[in-house]
């Protein structure tokens, strides 16, 4: 199999697997802890393609006891760890972005109501906040994993200047359309 099997998604599990592994459920808590802002896709994938990264001969799976039944845990194979590091050699795009808020203004003189779209823009800034309590809980992890520490701090700060960010445009569009 040749590394066109993997998608850009794929190597986001092959680097949340990282050197020390995780099973699906650790890939998932992760996900929740900060990476859900980098990554968009479901929690369904984030369980799927750890196996079938696997069955490509990228991860190693190994099964053990868990709490109520087993557990997988998958650690990176040689041929996983040569993909990562041949596609990080590679020119990085510009971040694809999906943005519902920015559709709803798009579509503004459509819509013909701007409390409306404000209305709706609210909600944005309780996610924020939660974001904001996603990275502070994934900070304190990073300390925890030192040798990705320096990695995760970097990735966490991109993060909360995209908060920011968000938060100061949000600023602006109130203030315009207020």
């Amino acid at each position: 199999m040749s590394s066109t099997d993997l998608k850009p998604f794929s190597y986001v599990i092959l680097a949340l697997v990282g050197e020390g592994g995780a099973g699906p459920h650790d890939v998932v808590r992760m996900m929740r802890a900060g990476s859900r802002q980098y990554w968009a896709a479901s929690e369904s994938h984030f369980y799927a393609e750890p196996k079938r990264l696997a069955k490509l001969g990228y991860l190693e799976a190994e099964t053990g006891p868990g709490r109520t039944r087993e557990r997988t845990n998958y650690t990176l194979t040689e041929r996983g760890r040569k993909a990562l590091r041949a596609w990080a050699r590679e020119p990085t795009p510009y971040p694809r972005i999906q943005s519902e808020a920015i559709t709803r203004l798009l579509a503004g003189d459509i819509i013909e109501d701007d409390a409306a779209i404000l209305e709706s823009l609210a909600a944005l800034r309780a996610e924020l906040d939660e974001i904001d309590a996603g990275l502070d809980a994934a900070e304190a992890l990073a300390a925890e994993i030192p040798h990705r520490e320096r990695y995760l701090r970097l990735v966490h700060r991109f993060g909360r200047l995209s908060v920011a960010t968000h938060r100061a445009w949000l600023d602006e569009v109130e203030r315009e359309l207020g």
